[in-house]
């Protein structure tokens, strides 16, 4: 029986309660007697008078309580063949003395520290160092090309970057610091040091007066343990900036005190995860599901995280992640649905999970992006595990709806996060800011306030934060994707709102169209977006890849898929188009770059998105595009 509803219930009576017997959970140095300011900030600060440390929470509180030997990290490289174990007494050993080499540096409460680095242990150990010494990092994804990294630069002004010699894919080597020497060098603002770890891969070259080696400088300080300098709740813990396709990225600030809280509560109620077992959330430390569950959220809750540099296919096959999960008995395994798309496209018949020992395995978490139900119900009937959907943002920083496992499952609707967790109020309104009726599309809004870890602001930019999130909702965030929330409550996220099309005059979510042609047996993934038509504004088109093995006439399965969405949706979609590409253009983390591919099959100018995983891809869909009519030339 879950109790949710109880728990919900108990959230919207009386919020200020909740969240302070919430905050229970964490060491302060100076408990907060406020639970919440609504005259701070934008909306509302939490926890005002709160005094703490995360790093304290995270490493030593479980070293003092006597858990020094438990285990902390584990380091899973596929790539370089390596598997490192680190307890939580070699974590605050690993972290104390970079934390020392960054004091020694001038590191100081409120500095900031640009983290650019791969899926290496040292990247949670520089953001645990700044955590204890209240300095504020900000992790920029290893690899983002120079000019991404210097605008990251200039707005932060970081007094220190930590970065590697390079990254290392499943083809390639990525050479980090040519790009970072080339950001520091398009940048007014300079750090006054870079700490760089030296790879076998690729050594890089040092600048004199500039550059320091990481294992030199941390090996002179092991057995030191700067102390854990108290930081207001409020006091940012991070920046993480936004990589979105166009303009200047977002630094969006998470406050320090609401940011354990709302993490060690998720780890309970909403993963169902207990101190001691070990979780993976199969990301990046770049994105925000690396920052909140690869690094901050298991370690607050005592459980060993997994740090794996390795990719859910060609690390070395579709097994990857069943082979990691039984390698280190993980209990809960949190990934995008991209990665499982990967997956299904290369073992339609899960073949390779039953060559793996997955008796310790409990859950699989998906976000990231739509999980289609096509995928969700491959994954329960191969894993015959529950297969959690769940939606929230990077200005969020855990779930804003989901299936609270901790607190008992409730049933699964394929094609939905779940419902709200506590601490949002979700509603749905028409863009003139009127409440519609349950099952009807519309902009998907969160009543104010944000519960705990939600963005206080931009860095550097309050007037932004104001005009993006505040200003077309009084009295809401409005969270810019489009949905829907059912008559029992649960949220149904089928787009942006920029993928809602309008096709005369009749607003379409690709997202719905997305989830039919998903279904097919032979599609591996999909995208749709809508190109501009003369007659009826918007015409929706679709690219598919298929199924390994599927071999299907692309034309035969294009009328399939077209008889499909009329059928599901209607034919009012005006569906008619649907074109076999390769791959998908997504960004690193696996989401679909659908307006780059709307600006390709409109023949607009576009900028190259930052976090493109393969700049190739593109030419690829226009080379599509071009052979149907929609492009002149590739770009």
């Amino acid at each position: 029986m879950s109790r949710y509803k109880q728990t919900y219930a108990e959230w919207s009576t009386d919020p200020e309660r909740f969240w302070m017997n919430a905050a229970r959970s964490i060491d302060w140095i100076k408990a907060p007697e406020t639970a919440f300011d609504p005259d701070m900030g934008a909306y509302g600060r939490w926890f005002p008078d709160g005094v703490c440390n995360t790093c304290w929470n995270a490493v030593d509180r479980h070293v003092a309580a006597g858990n020094g030997d438990r285990l902390a990290l584990v380091y899973d490289s596929p790539v370089t063949q390596a598997v490192k174990r680190y307890s939580f007494h070699d974590l605050q050993s690993e972290i104390g003395a970079l934390a020392e080499v960054l004091r020694l540096n001038g590191v100081d409460k409120g500095d900031r520290v640009i983290i650019y680095m791969p899926m290496v242990p040292e990247a949670i150990f520089s953001m645990l160092a700044c955590a204890r010494l209240g300095a504020i990092h900000s992790v920029v994804f290893g690899g983002f090309a120079a000019a991404e990294l210097a605008t990251r630069i200039e707005d932060a002004k970081p007094k220190v970057i930590i970065s590697a010699s390079c990254g290392i894919e499943p083809n390639r080597i990525v050479a980090y610091k040519p790009l970072l020497d080339a950001a520091i060098a398009m940048s007014e603002d300079k750090p006054e040091k870079c700490i760089i770890l030296q790879r076998d891969a690729l050594t890089a070259d040092m600048i004199d007066g500039q550059d320091l080696d990481y294992s030199t400088e941390v090996g002179a300080t092991k057995g030191t343990l700067p102390e854990c300098i108290p930081v207001l709740a409020t006091d940012p813990a991070y920046i993480l900036y936004t990589s979105g396709t166009t303009g200047q990225p977002k630094g969006v600030v998470r406050d320090t005190g609401g940011h354990m809280v709302a993490m060690k509560w998720s780890m309970e109620h909403h993963y169902d995860v207990k101190p001691g077992e070990v979780f993976w959330a199969a990301s990046d430390v770049g994105w925000v599901v690396g920052h909140s569950y690869i690094c901050y959220a298991p370690l607050l809750h005592g459980c060993a995280t997994v740090v794996y540099e390795g990719k859910p296919v060609g690390t070395p096959d579709a097994g990857a992640f069943w082979r990691v999960i039984q390698d280190h008995k993980v209990v809960a395994l949190f990934t995008a649905p991209t990665a499982f798309r990967a997956i299904r496209k290369e073992d339609p018949s899960g073949a390779l999970i039953d060559q793996h020992d997955l008796n310790h395995f409990r859950t699989l978490f998906l976000a990231g992006e739509r999980s289609d139900p096509a995928t969700i119900e491959w994954a329960q009937q191969k894993l015959k595990r529950p297969v959690v959907d769940h939606w929230w943002q990077t200005e969020t920083g855990w779930p804003m709806s989901g299936n609270p496992v901790g607190l008992g499952v409730l049933p699964v609707k394929p094609g939905s996060p779940g419902v709200p967790m506590p601490g949002y109020r979700i509603e749905v309104l028409d863009d003139e800011g009127r409440q519609l009726p349950a099952g009807t599309l519309g902009n998907i809004v969160c009543k104010l306030p944000l519960p705990p870890s939600g963005t206080p602001t931009l860095w550097n930019a309050e007037e932004r934060f104001h005009k993006a999130y505040l200003e077309d909702f009084p009295g809401y965030y409005a969270t810019s994707d489009a949905g829907i929330v059912d008559e029992d409550g649960y949220v149904f996220i089928m787009a942006r709102t920029d993928d809602i099309i309008n096709v005369a005059g009749h607003r379409l979510s690709t997202g719905a169209m997305e989830e039919v042609i998903a279904a097919h047996q032979d599609i591996a993934e999909c995208a749709v977006v809508g190109a501009a038509d003369a007659l009826k504004g918007q015409l929706p088109i679709g690219f598919f890849v298929q199924n390994d093995g599927a071999s299907r006439d692309p034309v035969e399965l294009e009328r399939e898929l077209v008889s499909l969405v009329r059928e599901k949706i209607g034919a009012v979609a005006a569906f008619k188009t649907a074109m076999e590409v390769e791959r998908l253009p997504k960004t690193r983390s696996g989401k679909v770059l659908r307006g780059t591919m709307q600006k390709l099959a409109d023949n607009e100018a576009f900028k190259m998105p930052a976090a493109i995983d393969d700049p190739a891809i593109l030419d690829e869909i226009s080379s599509v595009l071009a052979n149907r009519g929609y492009r002149k030339a590739s770009k």
